[in-house]
């Protein structure tokens, strides 16, 4: 089947609306259309055959092509402009749709404007061959078109399916005519069928122009029944919304009815208005704040047992407390992330000297989370000893990210209700201090410190650390439930930050859920330029003083840092630079001086005498003294071990507060120097002629490990064999009876406590090279570290070399020298 065109110098038999038509609705007349036709280009295609549309005219191209027509035949072409353009911009037909509307102007009027109003009725379809002129308005070259018509049973089906879901949609159409239902079953032609139902339905101006061009009357019917059955879909959705609405409506004006008799049965009774305004302010703050559903249910809920309350009742005071924290907690409040690393860097630059490892952690955090939004976020544990910054570095992790800061201390916390609340039928019930905090923050999204975490104690109240683990559980703590609120809390933004003193006593199942980053001491370069960058200003500013009234020279800086102040931290170093300042400020406020500088000469004037002074090379000058590393968690020492002599039987005696393990130690090195005595050049049976005394000093001091096995071994051989262990010396390590040296932990305080100690050598297990790694380069390439794998090494490494030409001297004097076990015998004579 063909389509059937008409030539323009033909009439075009159309059906066009006309009022007192033989069926009212329409009459076939003759219209000519022209060759060339003027085009009025519109954004919108809203005009269809037979359709009388009004329309206004702003453009004066426009204008200036109306008033020729309305002077002529008063037939201008409709065409669909293409894309963005605008009429002005037509340069050609690949601007313009190629079928449109030809319409015939029926009326034209002015509008205060300056436009022209105008009601035009659709004649036929045509089609554009040609642009023939574009100034000053659009003319075309046309051809009309008519309809490609199809008698068959798919065409009638098509039919009498649109008029069925049109009239559906004249029933859920409240603001479209009635008068459409008997019009619509009025028309015979389908073609004009779907030209009506379209122009009555809301469809976009595509949709509209995909109808025009559909000449096949099969296609169109296929394209107007499937808009019309989205047109339905559309309203049955509103209508339930509506519905919806109306029901909703309905409710609350009953329970605004109902509200307002007990209003008046309350007053009645004389009972006071204080509890109706106290309800009403409730249930407006309930209604401006933002709570997800659950919440706003249970919210709700005990607010309408409020209102059947009397306000002197002491479960009403309960409730608007419940209700208060409901109100003032942040359940959808958030703080936007700061994500640009280089301000993040520069950041905790500015606020944090060296911890190099900890500000690379919080960036690749800061990395992810912008390109990954949705990550859960991170639980850290800063592990170090007091005084090296785990505090502060969260307050800067909170400014580099943008987000509120809140800190808890955990220290000495035995009841499980600190974390997880009181139920609410205790008297005096509050919530804990994970959501007290969050109130107080005023986001869900905070930085949460919380201190102390190796300090949590237990007892019939609760296990803290237990209710700690669903808190710190990123798995878990999306629902985190406060016993007090009894409500879901979404703890899974929050980035939670924990510090502690030592990991041995955090439960394992806690320390699981977190992620390690530990923050040793600092050297003494460190803490020089730690003092001048921001412990100096800070002092100088809490005492009233500036840059140009105080000045403290590095020598003295220093001086503090190593005669008065051997610590891991700085807390005692700003106590002592405070010390400075306060004697400053009180020189300068008497009027002694304007201007005050502290050189290393003023520092044990205004201090008083030195209070550390090295004596690791005068204790270790005589045999029988050794130096050793140790532990503690205020971060790394040294240690001397002591051992003496005396002529006995082989009792072996040791003080200072030691634990079992440094005992067993002890033990195990006096075994392994029986059992080898030689080779190491000692008499057989030397125990049994001398009684040992073994002794750790700072008796008051409980101590424990096996760390100090080495030590005590070479103790034990210097006083046996007198001579001196090397005053530059320190070592640690476990002994076994076979002679090895086993590794021990805490490497990296250790070097540093010989560091800042003034050590030169240092001899560690063989199997603890590699956690030297986490030593800092400057503290490495200060000392020599020595690995042993055996004793017979530390034995050959402890002692300095004697020269080749003084060997002999030496032997001859050992020989008429008495030495220990010399003395024993000589005793025992």
């Amino acid at each position: 089947m063909s389509e059937n065109f008409l030539s323009p110098d033909d009439s075009v038999d159309v059906s066009i609306s006309v009022p007192g038509g033989e069926n009212g609705l329409s009459l076939n007349r003759l219209v000519k259309l022209p060759e060339l036709l003027p085009i009025l280009a519109v954004k919108d295609q809203s005009m269809f055959p037979r359709m009388v549309l009004p329309m206004l005219v702003a453009d004066p191209r426009h204008q200036r092509l109306v008033d020729e027509v309305l002077a002529g035949d008063k037939i201008v072409g409709l065409l669909a402009l293409k894309g963005d353009i605008t009429s002005d911009e037509v340069k050609g037909l690949k601007d313009l749709h190629s079928i449109g509307v030809a319409a015939q102007v029926l009326q034209m009027a002015k509008n205060d404007e300056g436009g022209l109003r105008l009601v035009a009725q659709g004649l036929t379809r045509f089609r554009i061959l040609e642009v023939v002129a574009t100034n000053p308005y659009l003319v075309g070259r046309i051809e009309v078109v008519s309809d490609i018509v199809t008698d068959d049973m798919e065409s009638r089906a098509l039919v009498s399916n649109l008029r069925s879901l049109f009239r559906k949609v004249l029933e859920l159409s409240p603001h479209l005519p009635s008068e459409l239902t008997s019009l619509a079953a009025s028309v015979d032609h389908p073609g004009a069928l779907c030209d009506m139902v379209a122009s009555a339905l809301s469809i976009t101006p595509e949709e509209r122009q995909s109808i025009v061009e559909a000449l096949d009357v099969t296609e169109r019917l296929r394209r107007t029944v499937t808009l019309v059955n989205r047109e339905i879909q559309v309203l049955e959705l509103g209508s339930k919304i509506q519905d919806q609405v109306k029901e909703g409506l309905d409710k609350t004006q009953r329970e605004y009815y109902l509200r307002q008799q007990l209003k008046a049965i309350q007053e009645e009774l004389g009972e006071e208005e204080e509890a109706d305004s106290e309800a009403e302010e409730i249930q407006r703050k309930l209604d401006e704040k933002a709570l997800p559903d659950e919440v706003r249910a249970e919210a709700e809920r005990e607010l309408k047992r409020l209102g059947s309350m009397h306000a002197s009742s002491a479960e009403y005071h309960v409730i608007t407390t419940y209700l208060d924290w409901i109100i003032h907690l942040p359940w959808e409040e958030m703080t936007e992330d700061h994500l640009d690393i280089k301000k993040a860097r520069a950041i905790l630059e500015a606020d944090h000297y060296d911890l190099d490892k900890v500000k690379r952690r919080i960036l690749e955090y800061l990395s992810v989370r912008k390109l990954n939004p949705d990550m859960k976020g991170p639980i850290l544990c800063f592990v170090g000893p007091p005084g090296v910054g785990k505090t502060s570095l969260g307050r800067s992790i909170a400014r580099a990210l943008g987000r509120e800061f809140s800190r808890i201390s955990l220290g000495g916390v035995r009841d499980e209700a600190e974390i997880r609340g009181h139920r609410r039928t205790y008297v005096g019930a509050m919530p804990g201090r994970i959501i007290q905090s969050l109130r107080r923050a005023g986001s869900r999204n905070p930085v949460f410190m919380l201190d102390e975490v190796d300090k949590i104690g237990a007892d019939f109240r609760g296990d803290p650390s237990s209710a700690l683990l669903e808190v710190l559980d990123p798995e878990q703590n999306f629902s985190f439930s406060d016993h007090y609120l009894d409500l879901p809390f979404d703890l899974s933004k929050v980035m939670f930050i924990t510090t502690a003193n030592v990991l041995d006593t955090i439960p394992p199942p806690l320390r699981d859920r977190m992620e390690i980053l530990e923050i040793p001491g600092y050297t003494a370069e460190d803490k020089l330029a730690i003092a001048k960058r921001y412990l100096v200003p800070r002092q100088r500013t809490e005492h009233g003083l500036d840059a140009k009234r105080l000045t403290i020279a590095d020598a003295a800086i220093k001086l503090l840092i190593s005669g008065y102040t051997r610590e891991a931290g700085l807390r005692n170093l700003e106590r002592e630079i405070g010390s400075l300042c306060r004697w400053a400020a009180r020189a300068i406020a008497e009027g002694e001086a304007e201007k005050v500088t502290i050189n290393k000469k003023d520092v044990a004037e205004i201090l008083g005498p030195q209070r550390i002074v090295p004596d690791t090379a005068l204790r270790t000058a005589v045999p029988g003294v050794a130096t050793g590393l140790a532990w503690t968690p205020t971060g790394g020492d040294i240690l001397f071990v002591e051992a003496s002599s005396m002529p006995g039987k082989g009792n072996l005696q040791l003080t200072g507060q030691l634990g079992e393990v440094m005992k067993e130690s002890a033990q195990a090195a006096v075994s392994y120097l029986r059992a080898n005595a030689e080779k190491f050049g000692l008499p057989p049976k030397f125990n049994e002629e001398l009684d040992l005394h073994i002794h750790v000093p700072a008796g008051a001091i409980p101590k424990d490990g096996p760390s100090a096995g080495v030590t005590m071994f070479t103790a034990l051989l210097s006083l046996l064999e007198g001579r001196p262990v090397n005053s530059d010396l320190a070592m640690t390590g476990e002994i076994t009876l076979r002679g090895h040296v086993l590794p021990v932990g805490g490497i990296k305080e250790k070097v540093l406590a010989a560091h800042r100690a003034g050590i030169k050598t240092v001899i560690l297990p063989a199997a603890n090279e590699r956690d030297l790694v986490e030593v800092p380069d400057k503290v490495k390439d200060k000392l020599n570290f020595k690995f042993a794998e055996r004793m017979d090494q530390v034995a050959q490494w402890a002692f300095a070399p004697t020269p080749k030409k003084k060997r002999k001297k030496a032997a001859a004097k050992k020989a008429t020298k008495p030495t220990a076990l010399k003395k024993a015998a000589k005793g025992k004579k």
